[in-house]
């Protein structure tokens, strides 16, 4: 049992917290392209960042910002464009953006944080934003996170959103989070795009300490495609509004938190993985026996990413080779006379020898995942143990079909 539990409202459910989606006109399919998160207050703001050297302008400008001020009131984000590779005047863009939405909203252009997403090499579409920011700001309200969540999505086919409570010195405390991501899933210290809003006091170096904790737990343990994205961004705020005491070292009620800030990442990401783009399944790799969390967080996170473990899964084929083969590589030394492998309740592999197993049995578990897309059930399990040690790790993705290639080689025509 956890110390939580879920609750409606996304990003909204933590107290002094307001959002909104709008069409801006920024995509050209006319839908929602424009959020808005919005803290009453000024809120203790912490960020993950993508480590590409070809970056957003909006990833420089959050950097910069939470380098200098460790606090914020919104986050603004504009889909349709990716504003990367833009050049200095998608910068210029960046800062007008900020600039315009702290002066309708009345508060400093340092209070306000960025992202974007949308097709490489493209500047936001100015008129719209300048022309949708007002509107944007009317639309604020306590019961907007769905509509935030609508508005930040590309070629995502749902939403994704959580909220989850607890209670810290008889008080509740809530988390809710958003994100958009569907393809170029493969973040390396980076997410995607996520924020998460928090009613908690944290002090600003531990928040940022929790967040990063968390993202390595969550959206680092994600692929899809192998791709990391030029605008991966989370940026997670904590307001204060719960009224509770403020947490400022570890302890009890900072690992509770933290626990709950890993819990709402972790569905984040899942759900991500899910709804990679042209998949029909979430695949689920844990890994035992590892000397260490990053050692099996480096071979679950192989084994979920490889072509061939992919392909075997959309082809319903329970190749168990290929996971152990992906294992192999992953650059973590172990016994092959270890390894464990399992798929779903069939186990495939024990002390480094293959084991006698119904085929067409796990082929219709793999197939039995296909057909329920967005249930708990669509999820396919690989168990694997590499040896003796004590340490665990989990990485999801999802199959490689062929309506990925399609999506992605029509992207921009």
């Amino acid at each position: 049992m956890s110390d939580w539990q879920e609750i409606p409202g996304g990003v909204t459910a933590p107290r002094g917290y307001r959002a909104a989606g709008i069409a801006a006109g920024l995509k050209p399919s006319g839908l929602p392209d424009l959020a808005l998160i919005l803290s009453d207050v000024e809120a203790i703001a912490a960020g993950v960042f993508t480590t590409s050297y070809v970056r957003a302008a909006c990833v420089d400008y959050c950097r910069e910002r939470l380098q200098s001020k460790h606090s914020a009131r919104a986050i603004l984000c504009n889909a349709g464009q990716a504003n990367a590779a833009t050049g200095s005047q998608g910068w210029l863009d960046a800062l007008e953006s900020a600039m315009l939405l702290a002066q309708t909203l009345n508060i400093s252009a340092e209070s306000v944080l960025l992202a974007s997403t949308g097709v490489i090499g493209q500047r936001i579409r100015m008129d719209a934003l300048r022309a949708g920011i007002p509107q944007l700001v009317a639309a604020v309200s306590e019961t907007g996170g769905d509509s935030a969540a609508q508005a930040i999505t590309t070629t995502d086919l749902v939403t994704k959103s959580i909220a989850l409570e607890t209670t810290i010195d008889d008080r509740p405390v809530r988390i809710g989070g958003i994100a958009k991501g569907s393809g170029m899933i493969h973040p390396n210290m980076a997410t995607l795009l996520a924020f998460v809003t928090c009613d908690a006091a944290v002090s600003t170096s531990l928040w940022q300490q929790m967040l990063s904790r968390a993202a390595e737990r969550s959206f680092n343990q994600i692929t899809v495609d192998g791709d990391t994205s030029t605008n991966d961004t989370l940026i997670a705020l904590a307001n204060g509004q719960s009224r509770t005491p403020a947490i400022t070292e570890m302890g009890p009620e900072a690992e509770k938190l933290e626990g709950m800030l890993t819990a709402v990442c972790q569905h984040l990401a899942k759900a991500i993985a899910r709804d990679g783009e042209g998949a029909t399944c979430l695949i689920e790799v844990q890994v035992t026996g590892a000397p260490d969390e990053k050692a099996a967080h480096q071979v679950a996170k192989t084994i979920v990413g490889s072509s061939l473990v992919k392909s075997a899964i959309f082809g319903r084929d329970p190749n168990w080779g290929r996971i152990a083969a992906a294992a192999g590589r992953a650059g973590v030394p172990f016994e092959q006379e270890n390894l464990r492998i399992q798929l779903g309740d069939f186990l495939l592999m024990e002390n480094g020898q293959p084991l006698a197993f119904d085929r067409a049995a796990a082929s219709a578990y793999l197939k039995q995942a296909a057909t329920a897309a967005y249930l708990k059930e669509d999820t396919v399990l690989i168990l694997v143990s590499i040896g003796n040690g004590s340490a665990s790790g989990k990485a999801w993705g999802c199959d490689l079909s062929y309506d990925y290639v399609k999506i992605n080689a029509e992207y921009t025509t």
